[in-house]
Protein backbone atom coordinates (compact mmCIF):
# COMPACT_ATOMS: atom_id res chain seq x y z
CA UNK A 1 0.00 0.00 0.00
CA UNK A 2 1.46 3.61 -1.20
CA UNK A 3 1.44 5.74 1.31
CA UNK A 4 0.14 9.47 -0.23
CA UNK A 5 1.22 12.99 1.47
CA UNK A 6 -0.97 16.05 -0.92
CA UNK A 7 0.21 19.37 -0.82
CA UNK A 8 -2.60 22.32 -1.06
CA UNK A 9 -3.11 25.83 -0.98
CA UNK A 10 -6.77 26.69 -0.77
CA UNK A 11 -10.03 24.68 -0.91
CA UNK A 12 -8.60 21.37 -1.85
CA UNK A 13 -11.27 20.09 -4.63
CA UNK A 14 -8.42 17.98 -6.08
CA UNK A 15 -7.50 16.53 -2.74
CA UNK A 16 -10.52 15.60 -2.06
CA UNK A 17 -11.25 13.74 -4.97
CA UNK A 18 -8.28 11.74 -4.54
CA UNK A 19 -8.84 11.19 -0.64
CA UNK A 20 -12.30 9.81 -1.74
CA UNK A 21 -10.63 7.65 -4.46
CA UNK A 22 -8.46 6.53 -1.74
CA UNK A 23 -11.11 5.16 0.42
CA UNK A 24 -12.19 2.77 -1.59
CA UNK A 25 -11.30 -0.91 -0.59
CA UNK A 26 -9.75 -1.99 -3.47
CA UNK A 27 -7.16 1.24 -4.36
CA UNK A 28 -3.19 0.92 -4.12
CA UNK A 29 -2.65 3.84 -2.09
CA UNK A 30 -3.97 5.89 1.83
CA UNK A 31 -3.79 9.13 2.24
CA UNK A 32 -0.88 9.95 5.33
CA UNK A 33 -0.91 13.78 5.12
CA UNK A 34 -2.50 16.62 3.92
CA UNK A 35 -0.01 19.87 4.08
CA UNK A 36 -0.67 23.26 2.92
CA UNK A 37 1.10 26.37 3.03
CA UNK A 38 -1.68 28.22 4.23
CA UNK A 39 -2.84 27.60 7.49
CA UNK A 40 -6.06 28.98 7.26
CA UNK A 41 -6.88 27.07 3.90
CA UNK A 42 -10.09 25.08 4.00
CA UNK A 43 -9.16 22.23 2.30
CA UNK A 44 -7.29 20.99 5.91
CA UNK A 45 -10.56 21.34 7.61
CA UNK A 46 -12.11 19.21 5.33
CA UNK A 47 -8.92 16.71 4.79
CA UNK A 48 -9.28 16.98 8.60
CA UNK A 49 -13.18 15.98 8.74
CA UNK A 50 -12.48 12.50 6.50
CA UNK A 51 -10.21 11.39 9.28
CA UNK A 52 -6.84 12.78 7.32
CA UNK A 53 -4.02 14.05 8.97
CA UNK A 54 -3.06 17.93 8.29
CA UNK A 55 -0.25 20.04 8.69
CA UNK A 56 0.62 23.77 7.14
CA UNK A 57 3.84 25.36 6.91
CA UNK A 58 3.22 28.95 6.35
CA UNK A 59 5.12 30.38 3.28
CA UNK A 60 4.68 34.05 4.18
CA UNK A 61 7.18 34.07 7.02
CA UNK A 62 10.09 33.46 5.01
CA UNK A 63 9.69 35.89 2.35
CA UNK A 64 11.49 35.19 -0.95
CA UNK A 65 13.92 32.53 1.02
CA UNK A 66 12.41 29.60 -1.01
CA UNK A 67 14.98 27.14 0.28
CA UNK A 68 13.47 27.84 4.02
CA UNK A 69 10.74 27.87 3.66
CA UNK A 70 11.14 23.82 2.39
CA UNK A 71 13.50 23.12 4.63
CA UNK A 72 10.52 23.55 7.23
CA UNK A 73 8.04 22.18 4.59
CA UNK A 74 9.75 18.52 4.82
CA UNK A 75 9.93 18.64 8.40
CA UNK A 76 5.82 17.42 8.34
CA UNK A 77 6.22 15.69 5.20
CA UNK A 78 9.07 13.26 6.03
CA UNK A 79 7.79 12.24 9.02
CA UNK A 80 4.82 11.19 7.30
CA UNK A 81 7.01 8.88 5.13
CA UNK A 82 5.35 9.28 1.82
CA UNK A 83 5.97 7.28 -0.94
CA UNK A 84 4.26 9.88 -3.82
CA UNK A 85 3.35 13.43 -3.48
CA UNK A 86 0.70 14.51 -5.15
CA UNK A 87 0.16 18.87 -5.86
CA UNK A 88 -3.20 19.51 -5.57
CA UNK A 89 -3.37 23.40 -5.88
CA UNK A 90 -0.38 23.63 -4.31
CA UNK A 91 0.33 27.37 -5.57
CA UNK A 92 3.87 27.28 -4.48
CA UNK A 93 6.60 26.89 -6.90
CA UNK A 94 8.86 24.18 -5.38
CA UNK A 95 12.75 24.66 -5.69
CA UNK A 96 14.82 21.49 -7.74
CA UNK A 97 16.59 21.00 -4.89
CA UNK A 98 13.00 19.85 -3.11
CA UNK A 99 11.82 18.79 -6.75
CA UNK A 100 15.50 16.44 -6.72
CA UNK A 101 14.24 14.93 -3.80
CA UNK A 102 11.24 13.66 -4.91
CA UNK A 103 12.25 12.86 -8.26
CA UNK A 104 9.41 10.06 -10.17
CA UNK A 105 7.47 10.46 -7.00
CA UNK A 106 5.79 13.76 -7.16
CA UNK A 107 2.93 14.38 -9.60
CA UNK A 108 0.81 17.80 -10.43
CA UNK A 109 -2.30 18.51 -11.53
CA UNK A 110 -2.11 21.13 -14.69
CA UNK A 111 -5.76 22.95 -16.16
CA UNK A 112 -4.00 23.11 -19.88
CA UNK A 113 -3.29 20.11 -22.29
CA UNK A 114 0.34 20.56 -21.61
CA UNK A 115 3.06 20.72 -23.59
CA UNK A 116 -0.08 24.22 -24.00
CA UNK A 117 0.22 26.83 -21.58
CA UNK A 118 2.68 26.05 -18.41
CA UNK A 119 1.91 28.80 -15.86
CA UNK A 120 -1.23 30.63 -14.99
CA UNK A 121 -4.23 32.01 -16.69
CA UNK A 122 -4.81 28.63 -18.74
CA UNK A 123 -7.94 29.43 -19.48
CA UNK A 124 -8.32 32.77 -20.80
CA UNK A 125 -4.93 32.26 -22.87
CA UNK A 126 -6.98 29.08 -24.54
CA UNK A 127 -9.94 31.42 -25.37
CA UNK A 128 -7.54 34.18 -26.94
CA UNK A 129 -5.46 31.44 -28.90
CA UNK A 130 -8.78 30.20 -30.43
CA UNK A 131 -8.80 26.63 -29.61
CA UNK A 132 -11.43 24.35 -29.97
CA UNK A 133 -10.41 22.49 -26.94
CA UNK A 134 -9.34 22.61 -23.68
CA UNK A 135 -8.35 20.35 -20.79
CA UNK A 136 -6.01 19.18 -17.97
CA UNK A 137 -3.22 16.98 -17.83
CA UNK A 138 -1.53 15.06 -14.90
CA UNK A 139 2.33 15.15 -14.84
CA UNK A 140 5.64 13.78 -13.07
CA UNK A 141 6.97 17.08 -11.40
CA UNK A 142 10.25 18.02 -12.50
CA UNK A 143 12.65 21.00 -11.95
CA UNK A 144 11.39 22.90 -15.32
CA UNK A 145 7.78 24.15 -14.49
CA UNK A 146 4.60 22.01 -16.03
CA UNK A 147 7.41 20.44 -17.86
CA UNK A 148 7.63 16.40 -16.56
CA UNK A 149 6.40 13.49 -18.25
CA UNK A 150 2.39 13.16 -19.02
CA UNK A 151 0.69 10.76 -17.06
CA UNK A 152 -2.44 11.49 -18.15
CA UNK A 153 -5.08 14.05 -19.98
CA UNK A 154 -8.63 15.05 -20.63
CA UNK A 155 -10.29 17.35 -22.94
CA UNK A 156 -13.11 19.24 -23.05
CA UNK A 157 -14.63 21.86 -26.17
CA UNK A 158 -14.27 25.08 -26.53
CA UNK A 159 -18.29 26.19 -26.53
CA UNK A 160 -19.21 29.28 -28.05
CA UNK A 161 -19.57 32.64 -25.54
CA UNK A 162 -17.24 30.33 -23.16
CA UNK A 163 -15.71 32.42 -20.45
CA UNK A 164 -12.41 32.18 -18.33
CA UNK A 165 -14.66 30.95 -15.61
CA UNK A 166 -17.14 28.89 -17.34
CA UNK A 167 -14.44 26.75 -19.11
CA UNK A 168 -12.58 26.67 -15.90
CA UNK A 169 -15.67 24.87 -14.48
CA UNK A 170 -15.80 22.30 -16.75
CA UNK A 171 -12.13 21.60 -17.10
CA UNK A 172 -12.35 21.25 -13.19
CA UNK A 173 -14.86 18.56 -13.63
CA UNK A 174 -12.87 16.57 -15.72
CA UNK A 175 -9.87 16.96 -13.37
CA UNK A 176 -11.78 15.03 -10.43
CA UNK A 177 -11.98 12.49 -12.99
CA UNK A 178 -8.63 12.43 -14.09
CA UNK A 179 -6.08 12.94 -11.05
CA UNK A 180 -7.49 9.77 -9.28
CA UNK A 181 -7.62 7.67 -12.75
CA UNK A 182 -3.85 8.89 -12.80
CA UNK A 183 -2.82 8.36 -9.49
CA UNK A 184 -4.29 4.43 -9.35
CA UNK A 185 -2.22 3.65 -11.99
CA UNK A 186 0.44 5.33 -10.60
CA UNK A 187 0.56 3.96 -7.22
CA UNK A 188 0.70 0.76 -9.34
CA UNK A 189 4.08 1.58 -10.51
CA UNK A 190 2.19 1.57 -14.26
CA UNK A 191 3.44 4.91 -15.92
CA UNK A 192 1.35 4.75 -19.00
CA UNK A 193 -0.82 7.63 -19.61
CA UNK A 194 -4.20 7.73 -18.67
CA UNK A 195 -6.91 9.42 -21.40
CA UNK A 196 -10.27 10.54 -20.72
CA UNK A 197 -12.86 11.48 -23.34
Amino acid sequence: MKRVALLISGGGSNMLALVRDMAEEDHPARPVLVLSNDPAAAGLTRAADLGVPTAAVDHRPFGRDRAAFETALLEPLLAAKPDILCLAGFMRILTPGFVTRFEGRMLNIHPSLLPKYPGLHTHQRALDAGDAEAGCSVHEVTADLDAGPILGQARVPVLPGDTAETLAARVLTQEHRLYPAVLRRFATGDRRPVLLP
